[in-house]
């Protein structure tokens, strides 16, 4: 397996040439292209990893299905499922249109950025530094990263940027989607878009949710399969921006993508996987961890269609 993954990074890293690192974020754009890593972690907690798997990037989007395990435990999904809905867009990642269009004016899935600011909203506490602070303490207990923390100079870049998601937002409110202060909503979310991690962090989640809940280190159940279910269920059909259907057909198996270049996967009952290589395609997906996870998925056969 060693000697196959550097093989692989190896073969793909000329990708990253074809692609282009997220402009719209003034700080990602300092960052270099050509890094490129995976990391495999199977159930029983093996660990194998080629490339560039220590280097810190901001987790993004794959924020999202993580925030939405947390705001499922803290409300539940028939609370949950008030404020999005369930069914793929097929539009780009920050669209709006479909908030408009869509009768019931609540985001289509919590996958898109409307969605996810949504879900964000639900996150119990009695303030912004407290809803946050329980955001990272659930990704350093699933991660077991106790380093786990916000890259500070992004979260600015983001939140003096951040003019589409700030309209969604007020729209959302306008609605009655969102509760509360909406400025405060956004700055958790930026927050936790901008919460540093590792391919090894990734590939400990996708390990998680590979075993329905429960922790591969510790036994622990940390949610109920239920809401792995759900979770995985949203990946699958959205969590490739929209790319999911030919993920689906080129790969198979559940996983969330960041334009930071990362890509949280997981396999059924038998792994996490991380990727990271921050150069993407028009779509947002990193380039070359597209050809990766096609390849690692084809060798060991782990489509699960």
């Amino acid at each position: 397996m060693q000697l196959y993954l550097d093989g692989i990074i190896e073969q793909f890293k000329p990708v990253a040439m074809q692609g282009k690192v997220a402009s719209y974020i003034p700080e990602l754009e300092k960052t270099n292209k050509d890094l490129l890593g995976i990391t495999l972690i199977d159930t029983t907690g093996t660990i194998y990893e080629s490339g560039d798997t220590m280097h810190l990037f901001t987790i993004q989007s794959i924020s999202k299905p993580i925030v939405l395990l947390l705001a499922l435990i803290d409300n539940g999904e028939e609370r949950v499922f008030e404020k999005v809905g369930k069914e793929p867009t097929g539009d780009p990642f920050n669209s709006i249109v479909r908030l408009e269009t869509f009768d019931e004016h609540k985001p289509l899935n919590p996958m898109i950025n409307a969605g996810a600011i949504s879900v964000t909203a639900l996150i119990k506490g009695s303030t912004m530094e407290e809803k946050i602070e329980r955001i990272l303490s659930f990704i350093k207990k699933i991660t077991h990263n106790q380093n786990i923390k916000v890259n500070e100079a992004v979260y600015q870049s983001e939140s003096k940027t951040g003019y589409r998601n700030r309209s969604m937002a007020y729209f959302l409110k306008d609605f009655g989607n969102i509760e509360g202060d909406v400025d405060e909503v956004l700055e958790i979310y930026f927050k936790q878009c901008s919460i540093e991690v590792t391919t090894r962090d990734l590939a400990y989640i996708g390990a998680l949710l590979a075993r329905d809940g429960v922790d591969i280190v510790t036994g622990e159940r940390i949610f109920s399969a239920r809401y792995s279910r759900i979770v995985k269920s949203y990946m699958a059909t959205c969590g490739m921006y929209d790319g999911s259907g030919e993920f689906a057909i080129n790969v198979g198996f559940p996983a969330k993508s960041g334009v930071g270049g990362g890509i949280m996967c997981t396999v059924l009952g038998q792994m996490g996987i991380g990727v990271f290589g921050p150069a993407l395609d028009r779509k947002g997906n990193s380039i070359a961890g597209l050809k990766l996870l096609e390849s690692l998925s084809k060798k060991l056969e782990l489509s699960i269609y």
